[in-house]
């Protein structure tokens, strides 16, 4: 199964490709989509939608994994990424991407153990699970892979309870 992992923001979005297998997961391709602070937000909103399309395009994901929306500390950073994660969800949506969503701390919780890990613990652990130990991952790249992972841990379980009578 091949997992897109998303990482939404107003001027970096991560994306993270993996594919999943009972028995690895295996790194496909990962990056940042950069939307210049010289565009208007509606012009980045586009140039945003476009790039996530041609990722869709040419990896043709089962699924696509996004975080759940948190609390920023600015009422205009949480309006902001609200619209940018409203693409995302329109694009998944669009291409009939299936859509799954997972809160922050159970993405750390899956990855490192514990739901208050710190970004670098986040790094390390991709880095370790999927065997990138001399290739450096920006943050936002780095998060959209861990969503990924997460969603590839967590969906055989998900199978088997659906089979539970």
């Amino acid at each position: 199964m091949r997992i897109l992992g998303i990482d939404p923001g107003s001027r970096r979005t991560g994306y993270g490709l993996i594919e999943a297998t009972p028995q690895h997961n295996r790194y496909l391709s990962s990056g940042c989509i950069r939307l210049p602070e010289s565009k208007s937000l509606a012009e980045r909103l586009v140039l945003l939608g476009d790039a996530l399309g041609d990722l869709i395009q040419q990896w043709q994901p089962d699924c696509g994994v996004v975080e759940e929306v948190f609390f920023a500390k600015h009422p205009r950073s949480a309006l902001v990424l609200g619209h940018v994660r409203g693409v995302v969800l329109l694009e998944l949506g669009r291409r009939q991407v299936r859509l799954h969503e997972y809160a922050p701390r159970q993405v750390k919780q899956s990855l490192v153990g514990t739901g208050g890990a710190q970004k670098e613990q986040i790094q390390h652990m991709v880095r370790m699970l999927l065997n990138l130990r001399s290739r450096p991952l920006q943050e936002d790249e780095a998060d959209a892979l861990a969503v990924s992972l997460t969603h590839a841990h967590i969906l055989p379980l998900q199978q088997r309870l659906q089979r539970l009578p």
